[in-house]
């Protein structure tokens, strides 16, 4: 259900008795470059048109006051007594808010009501997107002067601190930086970034969300990134320059790791070949050539489900269901795997039928229900005017 502004702003007056001031931030998707994010790769995500909305207004004393549409639920606490809740939800706000104070920033108590359209738990970020928006709001509501990229980096400490997820910055900086019509190259490095043109004549972007998410996420990615840890310290034992995979070539991986240990060699290979298909990826889109993007999204599912082995039985159910019909251009699981969505490129014509018939197939298989959201590319944070 799309977001009612006006809605919002009643709400908030009656809630509040004071008039708010809006924003809202996006939600993203990323196109292809999964699991090089922690490995100092490169990922190419892009906002979406789903948002979280947050409306605020000033205190006259050092209260917090929040209240969460989606739960029906508020909660209260003093600025200066900052501490993460059970509840879940206000954290993310409170983690920023506590992100500022360290920092420095002066600001008051205030008033808090978040609302939004970002699907939860399906793999499109809406934690960070409930982290930028609060960013947002507050430097607009006190005048902070915080740049773009600060807050991308105060919404990411805040997901590390208050919600304990040690997250990648890619999420927060597509929330913030997102372009309509465009994805971003991100250098997860050095945060150097472009933009590259996401022109989709024809073609819709939808994505599958499986409603799973198996537990083995959290244990499975832990183990990838000190397989990835390992394999980066074997490299560097003959090429001292190395610091991560992003440093590595895949002839370093066969010198240096193959002989070793089988596991921890395909695990690197993933992430070095999956850099070379992101900087592939963009040239293609730059050459408005979907159908070679596409191609190369397969190609990442594979290497996912079968060398990164993050995939599950319902993604790859997916992805192979849409291979066998010539209207779906490219596929793959997104997110760190196990469950969430699958990204199509479908054509337009296309969309209502693969949807209708993949949510039987899929729910003849699985006995679940598939959820299917056809988004399009947006703008970043930005106030709601």
């Amino acid at each position: 259900m799309k977001v009612d502004v006006e809605d919002l702003k009643k709400s908030f007056q009656a809630l509040y008795h004071a008039t708010p001031l809006l924003v809202k931030s996006p939600g993203r998707i990323n196109i292809i470059g999964e699991h090089t994010d922690y490995n100092n790769g490169f990922v190419m995500p892009a906002a979406i048109d789903k948002a979280i909305y947050i409306g605020v207004s000033k205190r006259e004393d050092e209260e917090v006051h929040l209240f969460a549409k989606d739960y029906g639920q508020s909660h209260q606490v003093n600025l200066h007594e900052l501490k993460v809740t059970e509840k879940g939800w206000p954290n993310y706000i409170l983690g920023v808010t506590d992100q500022l104070l360290k920092r420095g920033y002066q600001i008051s108590g205030f008033n808090l009501y978040i609302d939004g359209d970002v699907p939860l738990g399906a793999g499109l970020s809406s934690s960070a997107a409930v982290e930028c928006a609060t960013a947002y709001a507050l430097d607009q509501l006190f005048s902070l002067s915080i740049s773009k990229l600060d807050t991308a980096l105060i919404a990411q400490k805040a997901e590390h601190v208050f919600a304990g997820v040690s997250c990648g910055i890619m999420d927060q900086f597509a929330s913030v930086f997102g372009k309509k019509d465009h994805a971003i190259l991100l250098d997860c490095r050095s945060l150097e970034y472009h933009y590259v043109p996401l022109k989709l004549d024809g073609y819709k972007l939808v994505l599958l969300n499986t409603n799973v998410k198996h537990s083995l996420a959290d244990s499975a990615y832990n183990e990838r990134r000190a397989q990835c840890e390992q394999g980066v310290a074997w490299i560097k034992e003959q090429h001292p320059q190395v610091n991560s995979l992003r440093d590595a070539d895949l002839e370093m991986l066969d010198q240096c790791i193959r002989e070793k240990d089988a596991d921890v060699y395909e695990k690197c290979k993933f992430v070095v070949s999956e850099n070379i298909r992101l900087i592939q990826a963009a040239e293609y889109l730059k050459d408005g050539n979907l159908a070679a993007l596409g191609k190369l999204m397969f190609e990442t599912h594979d290497g996912l489900s079968n060398k990164y082995k993050v995939s599950c039985k319902e993604l790859d159910f997916l992805v192979e269901k849409v291979k066998q019909t010539d209207t779906v251009l490219g596929a793959r699981m997104m997110g760190g795997g196990f469950g969430g969505c699958t990204i199509n490129i479908v054509k337009n014509e296309a969309v209502d039928d693969l949807i209708t018939s993949i949510t039987a197939s899929y729910s003849k298989e699985f006995e679940l229900n598939l959820d299917a959201y056809i988004v399009t590319t947006a703008s970043g944070t930005s106030q709601v005017v």
